[in-house]
């Protein structure tokens, strides 16, 4: 299959699947969207979800987030795992958008990345989905299916959205980043995934993994 072929393909089965795809982490604006993602790092949507309302109700702003005692911080998000680091994270970079950033997160990935707990993905989702900018966050089911698409080699998530960025139009980069997790989550799971059953495997999957 020739590679606009397979765009093609991926796109259309993606879109006739996920033709609207909701931003999976709850959020009211792009500052509870930055702390969403951070506590998402080694912890499902699902459960940030749950805990995020509890935080939001008693601080949903870095100025009053930069007010709360740490270990209140800590007690709320604990569920999310990490909590110790993720706590200091969330304080110390509310204090920062209010000392450097008149109280607003940066629409920029390196001043983004300049927070504690805020790596590359989280940069990338934050300007994908609050500010629209293009970008392609790479999580764990974007790299897992990417490989077994053949799209990318699996050396490492870096690579996989150098890769990614080269093989889908720029304009579809947000919303494919969506679509693919929820594809990833739904038809092509990292365990017990039968591959001549996905829709997408099926057909351009590696010959290797049908063995």
């Amino acid at each position: 299959m020739k590679k606009k072929d397979k765009v093609s393909f991926i796109v259309n089965t993606l879109e006739s699947l996920y033709g609207e795809p909701e931003i999976p982490l709850k959020h009211k604006d792009p500052y509870t969207l930055l702390i969403a993602v951070l506590l998402s790092a080694q912890c499902t949507d699902e459960r940030v979800n749950k805990v995020t309302p509890k935080l939001f109700t008693l601080a949903d702003n870095p100025i009053t987030m930069s007010n709360l005692p740490v270990s209140k911080i800590q007690e709320i998000i604990r569920p999310c795992g990490l909590s110790q680091t993720k706590s200091k994270a969330i304080s110390t970079l509310s204090k920062k958008l209010v000392k450097y950033h008149d109280n607003k997160v940066p629409n920029s990935l390196e001043k983004l990345e300049a927070f504690p707990g805020v790596g590359h993905k989280t940069a990338s989702v934050v300007l994908a989905q609050a500010f629209g900018i293009s970008t392609f966050p790479v999580d764990t089911h974007i790299h897992r299916l990417s490989y077994r698409w053949c799209i990318s080699t699996g050396k490492s998530v870096k690579r996989t959205e150098e890769d990614c960025k080269k093989f889908y139009p720029k304009n579809l980069w947000n919303k494919l980043h969506l679509q693919i997790i929820y594809f990833g989550r739904e038809f092509c799971p990292a365990r017990a995934h039968n591959p001549n059953k996905c829709p997408i495997c099926k057909i351009i999957g590696r010959k290797s993994m049908f063995k």
